[in-house]
Parts: structure tokens; C-alpha cells; sequence
């Protein structure tokens, strides 16, 4: 299942954001969409999850084949996409075993193995200790893996994440980093909207890079950009 975004603009009510964005995930790719701040990445995000704002002014969107422009996000859930907000947006009224099991589940992608409460608490052991807690009580790290854990369970084939790092200390980081790279090599396609280079150049198998005309600058491997220093800094300022 690959997901084709072709001569994709993007606006909110008094701005144009992108300006004719295209990329391709194949089936079981890992991506990262690396840029600086304001440069389009959540709009982008977004706009492929069915998410308004913003609006898709023209082009399209395309998951498995099927066309998905402008479909509500429920629609495009279905579909196989799932998403991880920025800001996690877990339930915070509700605890974290009823988090995971409020979403729906979706027929599992073929070959895969489907996504139950007990996976996930294998995968994220954290929240098993934290089965009954609401979730408005557990730590940022935690409310990170319980928004990834609820993400998974809707048996997604693709899966995009807007910051996952964001605001996470060293430690659970480093945990979130091994436990992409795990749904990564699982055969999980991945799109991870971030900031920090590292953990996308660790996580990532090909690179996409917004600059500020709204457009992809620079599409390859991880490999290539790690080593093109002038590439970072012209785009990303390291």
C-alpha cells in the first residue's frame, strides 16, 4: 500500500502554506519530513489525515489506490492511515486501558499481526503499570506511548506521526526512538513529521524536505543527507 501526494496545495483561511507538494511512501517505508519551524510540516500532516484546517485548494491524495483528497478523517482512518497528533491529544478524562480500546478496530493488514490491549502493553510496558491511572495523570512520556499505543490500535498499514520527540526527556526518548524503529523493520510504512534530525536520520529510511516556498526541497536516503553537511545547514541550520 503506498500513499502518493501529487501537486498538493494547501491554504487556511488567509494563507497559502504549500505550493505543490509531491512525494510517494512505498509500502513498509519509513519517512521523515524534516524542515524548520513554520515551514508546512503539521499543515502537511494534516491535510493528508483529512484534519481542517487547513484546506486542499488542489491536487490529491491517493492511499492504496484510492483516492482520499478531502475525505474526513474517520473515512481515511479506515482506509489504513492512523495518526499520532502533535501534542499527543490523548483523552484525559478517560484511563489509559480505556483509551486504547475507545478507538475502532480495523481488519488487519494482510500478514500482519493485529493489534490488541495486550501487544501494546508488551510494547509499551510503562503503560501496563498504568492500566486504570486517567490519563490526564501520566507523565508526557507516558501520554506519547498511550497516544502511539491507541494509534496502533486501529491496525493502521501507515502510520504518521506530527513531533513525536517533542518535549520528551532523554530516557523515554531514547524509548520512542527503539520503538519506531521496531514498527519501522515490522513493515509498518511511517511518516514522521519532526524536529529533531537525529532520531528522524536514526528512524527513517528516505528524507523529505520542506522549505519555506511551501514545496519539497529535497527528497533521498537518510544516508545521503547525514553526510551532506551543506544540505543540513542550508535547510536545517546545522
Amino acid at each position: 500500500m503506498s500513499l502518493e501526494v501529487t501537486g498538493l496545495h494547501v491554504a487556511y483561511a488567509t494563507a497559502q502554506v504549500l505550493h505543490g507538494v509531491n512525494f510517494t511512501i512505498d509500502a513498509g517505508q519509513s519517512v521523515a519530513l524534516l524542515g524548520r519551524n513554520g515551514m508546512g510540516k503539521t499543515t502537511l500532516v494534516r491535510a493528508v489525515c483529512g484534519l481542517r484546517p487547513p484546506t486542499i485548494t488542489q491536487g490529491s491524495v491517493r492511499y492504496d489506490g484510492t483516492d482520499i483528497t478531502r475525505r474526513s478523517p474517520h473515512q481515511i482512518s479506515r482506509t489504513g492511515v492512523a495518526i499520532v497528533p502533535q501534542g499527543r491529544r490523548v483523552f484525559g478524562s478517560l484511563t489509559t486501558l480505556e483509551n486504547l480500546t475507545v478507538v475502532p478496530t480495523h481488519p488487519t493488514p494482510a500478514g500482519a499481526e493485529p493489534w490488541t490491549v495486550e501487544r501494546v502493553f508488551e510494547f509499551f510496558p510503562r503503560l501496563a503499570d498504568r492500566t486504570k491511572s486517567y490519563a490526564r495523570s501520566l507523565s508526557g512520556g507516558e501520554q506519547q506511548m498511550l497516544a502511539i499505543g491507541r494509534a496502533l490500535m486501529t491496525n493502521p498499514s501507515l502510520l504518521i506521526m506530527d513531533e513525536p520527540s517533542e518535549g520528551l526527556a532523554p530516557a523515554v526518548l531514547d524509548v520512542i526512538q527503539d520503538r519506531l524503529d521496531e514498527l519501522g523493520k515490522s513493515g509498518l510504512s511511517l511518516l514522521i513529521a519532526e524536529q529533531n534530525v537525529d532520531l528522524a536520520l536514526d528512524v527513517a529510511e528516505h528524507i523529505l524536505l520542506i522549505d519555506d516556498t511551501g514545496t519539497i526541497a529535497w527528497s533521498g536516503a537518510s544516508a545521503d543527507l547525514r553526510a551532506d553537511t551543506v544540505l543540513l545547514e542550508r535547510h536545517l541550520s546545522i
